[in-house]
């Protein structure tokens, strides 16, 4: 500023042409600071926070209301769905309850066709076409212990069946355990109730007995829940497996008796050429031993 002659102060002039690429510029800039990505990533922020405060907050509830025994149920849910779901994708990936490989192959051995029933069964995931695989091609060497291929066949069909039991002994504990649990966290709920209606004295609350009492059942009612599915899942796929383990042992037992099929078959075939035909119409021929307990194909 400059001071007149007349003692008035002179204001400095502005430029407007300099000033107005400053206001563009400012009004550029403008747009930028209210840009809304920070307030989206604020409200993004907001909400994962609110959930993981709802979720803290429940699991308080949850906790308070049921204790750690209502949290070692959780536990045992997790681990019995896991379980179950690994279990049934197992099951699904080994086809255990496909029978017509085996059925087939079958079929040729008792036809003398080796080579066919190996090419039927060669790269099945089936346990009983690993095993019934396993004895067909130790028959194909005559100088091969019987005894030491059925020790042998005998092992690996142990070997499959331990892989499908996998993990079904945790089913059992689980559903043995929940029920007992359940049972604890009411004696311990029936517990508290009692000693809190104790220390009320004089000034008995009803509610607070009632509410101890519902709370200490929650949890029974929580193991019971468990232990029901649990035992309906273990029951079911315990059945699977030994259905895969009765034909196992009858597809073994077919592939060892071909030989006492055909000599049971013989004998009769002979007789009934032999004999007149009055007599073989008035008596029928009575089935071989292999075809009564089911040993024929």
């Amino acid at each position: 500023m400059t001071a007149s002659a007349t003692g008035i102060t002179e204001m400095p002039t502005t430029d407007i042409g300099a000033t107005a690429p400053a206001q563009q510029a400012a009004a550029a800039i403008a747009p930028t600071a209210a840009d809304p990505t920070p307030s989206t990533l604020d409200d993004g922020t907001g909400l994962w926070g609110t959930a993981l405060d709802l979720f803290q907050d429940r699991f308080a509830v949850f906790s308070d209301v049921g204790g750690p025994v209502l949290m070692i149920l959780a536990l045992f849910s997790v681990v019995a769905a896991a379980i179950v779901l690994v279990k049934l994708w197992q099951f699904a990936r080994l086809r255990i309850d496909a029978r017509t490989p085996v059925d087939e192959a079958l079929r040729l051995w008792s036809r003398g066709d080796i080579h066919g029933a190996l090419h039927r069964l060669e790269e099945r995931p089936q346990p009983v076409a690993r095993v019934v695989h396993l004895a067909l091609t130790g028959l194909r060497h005559p100088g091969l212990d019987p005894a030491i291929l059925r020790e042998e066949v005998a092992r690996v069909a142990t070997l499959q069946l331990e892989q499908l039991r996998s993990h079904l002994r945790a089913l059992e504990i689980i559903a043995t355990l929940s029920p007992l649990l359940g049972l604890l966290g009411t004696v311990l709920g029936m517990i508290e109730a009692f000693r809190q209606l104790e220390q009320a004295g004089t000034q008995v609350d009803p509610s607070i007995l009632s509410g101890g009492i519902w709370q200490a059942l929650l949890t029974t009612a929580a193991g019971l829940s468990l232990a029901i599915p649990v035992v309906l899942a273990h029951t079911w796929l315990e059945r699977r497996v030994e259905r895969c383990s009765h034909r196992m042992e009858d597809a073994v037992t077919r592939v060892f008796t071909r030989d006492l099929a055909g000599a049971e078959t013989e004998p009769l075939n002979r007789k009934s050429e032999s004999g007149s035909g009055s007599e073989s119409a008035a008596a029928p021929r009575a089935p071989s031993f292999a075809t009564e307990v089911g040993y024929a194909s």
